[in-house]
Formats: structure tokens, C-alpha cells, sequence
């Protein structure tokens, strides 16, 4: 099997070519945390493999993600390396260039990005490159398609490719060290001399994966060597000796170009966007406009137009071919009042949905999410956290899940376990259908006003939330948050395309798995009580569940039974909710429910309820995900109830308040 390794610093457009190269759509963004894991797809037209692996700055990892790249070179031998590099950025690039061309396989250096390069007013002699790095170099402009032909033919020929020779010139008692340990673990453990000398130079740099290996498999060599040695200061001159390798070749291979350097935007558009004062009043005002899109103006309209042909044209239809069947009369109320009603019912809430996709995509793909990160870094920081743990909450948007995995990027244990036990505190898109339900039935003038706060408490308490942790946990340590600004791009329709579809379908996806059983149940548990098969809910096992809980639930709002049991069953996924109250309500039709809704609660009440629904128990895949990561079920558990004591107390002090100021 012929494998090709696409390797890089984050936010060099890796994944974008990986998606070029193979019939497969992986996530494009432009911050560090995006490939946490390594993606596999298959050069069009070839079974050639292409492995997109996490983006890193060096070999020697500091988190999880990162340790998937070294393991995976030290236990793989691809047939050929593409590392993609930033053209803009070479100097910092070519730090993990150099670690890569010392393992010795083929390697091609992608220089990427080379439109802004050339916008900068520069390019680069590739000839002097080749020839003082030992590899192929080639230039690509992945977002606008440019060397992808040449490069595609580049990964065919593959196996006619060299191994790379690169032998830099280290200090005499460096090439000593590396030399005696390399040349004993070829004799005495049949390492290749490329691999064996990789190997030395990796454990004398203090490559903590390399030094964990050599004392797994017992390598002599290089554990005896360390009492012979300074290893911080040899790391420190193998460090210096890349470095000015590095310069001394840019400074040789860089030329001007003869018309002169173009005027960068993207200072002039940072210089406001990350300004201290003005920066995170302009991310929540970017906010602001994305949920008034979706909720107000394009979102909105849309869904009640899909809400209007689920309610009429298919449902009706659906009930009179049941009726003309001969179908009985719990088959028909399943069919329209359950299935139709519960999963049509979510589905309605699409449009408001893929426009707040399509916006995150769109602010992706400009440039403007890595600035976020950054100006948010500087409220993150005030808790013990930095804009490495903004990241993944800023991903939980979309999916908990997702958010949780993205964590792996945070290198200190506990800071990494405080942004998983916070990760439910965020909105992920689950909630939309709900949100848009008791806004437009409670706040229909204020709708994006609404949901923005919601978010945003939910950022507020995640956030004090892991200030309490820091305390209760004494973290003393903080990750490196190192952040790429990429330059500001005009967004193309393709990737926000792709990035909505990607961030949307796996709601669709659940509309028949999880939601469509969550709707059976919720159906028979509405339609059947001690009596058997009944026509009014009043009198079901639903009902009877609400009524019981309805003491408990009264402090915060709630005294109608219908949104009680209704909460029991977004714990299987929170679109559940919505569907559950559709069905019991008999109901496929938004507007009818809208309508019905405000008979029994306030907007005090409803506010409430939504705060409680963004904060109480995560759903069952948030909860398997805590569990995989931490490796505990002790703090799965934990964050079960904590949610639950949270969501109750905010509940209870906002209801409450609220009351007073009502009279």
C-alpha cells in the first residue's frame, strides 16, 4: 500500500489541499485544534493514501494531538512526506522542516499560500532551496486551486522520489554524541543509519516521545549517553545551529519582486478588530448580526415556510393515505402526531440552523475566528486559562462532542479537564430548535437579543465555572497558546458550503436516529396511561411523570407537566425536547405550538426554562465523550451533576428575581 504523509504548522492550508488531493471533505479552519486526530482519504483516481495528520511546530509533542504525528512517523514509514508549509511564514515553518528532512524519507516542501507572499512582495528561488534542503520544493495556492495538478502528478511519481539527505552541521561534541549512538542502535537494533541517527538527534533535543520510546524498548545507547552531556545546553545549540541554517538559506534563496511590496489589509482591518478596548465589543456585535440573520431575518421566514408544508401539504397527506389504508387509529397518531410531528417538527427549525452554520463558516474562512481566539485570550486569562481552552468551547458551539475532542490540543492535564467539565455549559447547536421555539412564541421582537444572551451566559458560567476549578484544583501551570493570525481572505462560497453542510448534516443525521426514537418514545409514552391507548395526553404515563415532578420544577417556572417530562428526554439529545413537545401537543405545525405554549407559561418562565435547558445534564454522546477522555467515569458522573445543581440554582435565582421586579 503506498502511503503519502501531509504533514505542517497549523493554519498552512494542510487540510485544504488534503481535501484537493482526495474525494474527501475534512474540516477546513484556521486554528490550531482542527485535525485533532489524523484523517485518511484517497487521491482521486489512485489508490494511493493520503494521511492528513494533526498540524504541529515540532516533532517533540506537547499535547495529544501532537504526539499522533511523531508516533505516527516513528511506527509508519510513508512513501513520501509532503510537509505544507506557509510561504509567508518560512522561517518558522522550516523549524519542523528540518526535523522531518533529518528522518530521511522522501520529502516534497510545499510552499503554500504563495499568493501572499508574492502580495508581499517577494518570491523565492526554488532551485537554491532544493539544493540546500536535499528535497523537492514545489508552490501551491490551495484555496485557489493553484499547483494542485502538479503536485497530484508530484504524489503519483512518489515512489520514484530520493530519501532526503539533510545533514546539518552541528558542534563537534554534538556530531560525537549522535554519532556513537547511531551507529550503535544500526549494529546492535538493526535501525536504518537515517532512522538511528533521527533517533540520537531527537533524544539528545529532549524529545519527550523519543526518550519515553528509548526507555520502553530499553535502547542503551542513547539512555547511557545522557550522564556524558549537558542535554538543555546541547538542545539548546541543536535549536540555534537550525536556526541560523534556516536564516542563512531564506536570506540566500528570498528576492523582491519587481513591483514592489502591495499594501496589506489585514494590518490595517487587526489594528481595530484586536484592539484591546475595541475587540470584544466587535465579536459581540459579530455574534449580534449572526443571530439576527438566523432568527430574524433570513432564518426565520424559511423555517416557518418548511414549518407550513411539514404542518399541511405532509401531513395531511400522510393521515388521509393512512385513513384510505384502513389503518387504525394508534398507527395514524403515531405516523402524524408521533413521527411526522416530533421529527418533522425539528426539522423545520433547518434554515435557522445552516445560516448560523453558514456564518461561523463564513468568519472561518475570512480569517476572523483565530482573532477572536486571540481577543478573548486576554478574558480567558483573568480565570487561569488562556485562548488554547477558547478554542475547543468556541468548536463546542457546534457539538459538544467535538469540543471536548478539540481539547487534546491543551498540554496540562488539568487545564485540559476544566475545559472538558466546562465544555456543557456552551450552546451547542442541539439547542437552536428550542431556543427559536420560545423566542418566537415569547420575545418574537427581540428574538436574536435573546438567544445572544443566552450564549453568552452560558459562555459567563463556564467561565466562572473554571475559575472555581482552578481554585479547587490549584493549577499552577498554564499552556503555551500560540495562535496563527492568517491573512484575511474573501470567502469562497465552496468552503462555506462545505463547512455548513459539514456542521449541519449531522443534525439531519440524528432526525432519523436518535430524535426519531426519542419521538417513538416520547409518542407512546403521550399515548398510552394505565387505562391503555388514549386520546387526550392529560391522562398518559407522560403526564403522570410531570405532575410528580411538578414541586420540584415550580420554583423555577414550571408547573405544567408537559416541558417537565419534556427535559427528560433531551437528556438522549437536546432536539428531542422540541419534538417531545410537538407530540404532546398533537402537533406538527410551529404556529400552533407557538400559540399553545403561551397560554400556559410566561415570558419569565420561558426565559427561565431556557436557561435551565442550556445548563442541566448533557446529552448521552457529551457524556460517552467526557468519559473516553477523561478515562473516568467518576467525572462523567460529576458532570452530570454539576450541570444539574447549576442549571437549578441560576434557574431558581433568575425566576425568582424576575418575580420581584414583576411584582
Amino acid at each position: 500500500m503506498t502511503t503519502v504523509a501531509l504533514i505542517g504548522n497549523p493554519n498552512t492550508g494542510k487540510t485544504t489541499l488534503f481535501n484537493s488531493l482526495t474525494d474527501k471533505y475534512a474540516y477546513v479552519g484556521n486554528w490550531t485544534g482542527v485535525t485533532v486526530e489524523k484523517k485518511q482519504g484517497t487521491l482521486k483516481g489512485t489508490d494511493i493514501i493520503i494521511i492528513d495528520l494533526p498540524g504541529v511546530y515540532s516533532l517533540d509533542p506537547l499535547t495529544k494531538d501532537e504526539a499522533v504525528v511523531t508516533n505516527y512517523l516513528m511506527h509508519n514509514q510513508p512513501n513520501m512526506v509532503l510537509n505544507i508549509t506557509n510561504a509567508s511564514q518560512l522561517k518558522r515553518n522550516l523549524l519542523l522542516t528540518i526535523e522531518v528532512l533529518e528522518l530521511g524519507y522522501p520529502v516534497v516542501l510545499v510552499l503554500n499560500m504563495i499568493d501572499d507572499l508574492r502580495r508581499a512582495g517577494y518570491e523565492y528561488d526554488l532551485d537554491l532551496l532544493e539544493k540546500r534542503l536535499g528535497c523537492k520544493v514545489m508552490t501551491t495556492n490551495a484555496r485557489g486551486h493553484q499547483g494542485i495538478d502538479q503536485l497530484r502528478k508530484e504524489t503519483v511519481n512518489c515512489n520514484t522520489l530520493h530519501p532526503t539527505q539533510l545533514d546539518l552541521d552541528y558542534p563537534p561534541m554534538i556530531k560525537q554524541a549522535i554519532r556513537q549512538a547511531s551507529t550503535a542502535l544500526e549494529s546492535d537494533y538493526s535501525f536504518s543509519p537515517q532512522v538511528a541517527r533521527w533517533l540520537a538527534i531527537q533524544f539528545i533535543s529532549k524529545n519527550k516521545v523519543i526518550r519515553k520510546f528509548a526507555q520502553e524498548k530499553e535502547l542503551t545507547p542513547l539512555l547511557s549517553q545522557q550522564k556524558y552531556y549537558d542535554a538543555q545546553k546541547f538542545a539548546d545549540q541543536i535549536f540555534e545551529v537550525r536556526l541560523q541554517f534556516i536564516e542563512d538559506t531564506l536570506d540566500q534563496a528570498r528576492h523582491p519582486l519587481n513591483n514592489g511590496s502591495q499594501v496589506e489589509i489585514t494590518s490595517r482591518i487587526d489594528k481595530i478588530v484586536t484592539n484591546p478596548v475595541l475587540g470584544l465589543p466587535i465579536f459581540v456585535l459579530i455574534f449580534f448580526v449572526m443571530f439576527k440573520l438566523s432568527f430574524d431575518w433570513v432564518g426565520t421566514p424559511l423555517s416557518d415556510m418548511l414549518d407550513q408544508f411539514i404542518s399541511g401539504p405532509v401531513s395531511t397527506t400522510a393521515d388521509q393515505t393512512l385513513a384510505s389504508l384502513g389503518a387504525i387509529s394508534a398507527l395514524r397518531s403515531l405516523v402524524v402526531n408521533g413521527i411526522i410531528a416530533g421529527v418533522g417538527g425539528v426539522l423545520a427549525f433547518i434554515p435557522q440552523i445552516f445560516m448560523l452554520f453558514a456564518c461561523i463558516s463564513l468568519l472561518e474562512d475570512s480569517g476572523y475566528m483565530a482573532r477572536a481566539a486571540l481577543v478573548t485570550d486576554r478574558v480567558m486569562q483573568m480565570i487561569g486559562l488562556n485562548g488554547k481552552s477558547f478554542i475547543p468551547l468556541i468548536i463546542g458551539f457546534g457539538c459538544n462532542v467535538t469540543g471536548i475532542m478539540a481539547a487534546r490540543t491543551i498540554e496540562q492535564p488539568k487545564e485540559r479537564l476544566i475545559t472538558t467539565l466546562i465544555m456543557p455549559f456552551m450552546s451547542c447547536s442541539a439547542r437552536l430548535p428550542i431556543y427559536s421555539l420560545f423566542v418566537a412564541a415569547f420575545f418574537p421582537r427581540h428574538q436574536a437579543l435573546i438567544v445572544l444572551s443566552v450564549y453568552f451566559l452560558g459562555i459567563i458560567v463556564a467561565l466562572a465555572m473554571a475559575k472555581f476549578y482552578q481554585v479547587i484544583f490549584k493549577v499552577k501551570e498554564s499552556s503555551v497558546f500560540v495562535v496563527e493570525l492568517p491573512h484575511y481572505h474573501l470567502p469562497r462560497l465552496d468552503i462555506i458550503w462545505h463547512g455548513t453542510w459539514d456542521k449541519g448534516k449531522g443534525f439531519i443525521k440524528k432526525a432519523g436516529t436518535i430524535i426519531f426514537a426519542g419521538t417513538v418514545l416520547i409518542w407512546i409514552l403521550s399515548s398510552f396511561g394505565t387505562s391503555g391507548f388514549v386520546t387526550n395526553s392529560a391522562n398518559s404515563f407522560a403526564a403522570d411523570l410531570g405532575h410528580i415532578l411538578v414541586p420540584i420544577f415550580k420554583p423555577i417556572g414550571l408547573d405544567q407537566w408537559q416541558p417537565i417530562s419534556a427535559l427528560f428526554t433531551g437528556i438522549l439529545a437536546k432536539e428531542v425536547i422540541t419534538s417531545s413537545m410537538m407530540v404532546m401537543f398533537h402537533t406538527s405545525s410551529k404556529a400552533f405550538l407557538i400559540a399553545s405554549l403561551g397560554q400556559f407559561m410566561t415570558p419569565l418562565s420561558a426565559y427561565t426554562l431556557l436557561v435551565f435547558i442550556l445548563l442541566y445534564a448533557p446529552c448521552f454522546a457529551t457524556l460517552a465523550t467526557i468519559k473516553q477522555e477523561t478515562g473516568s467515569t467518576k467525572w462523567m458522573l460529576y458532570s452530570v451533576a454539576s450541570s444539574l445543581a447549576v442549571a437549578y440554582g441560576l434557574a431558581f435565582i433568575i425566576f425568582q428575581v424576575g418575580r420581584l421586579f414583576m411584582g
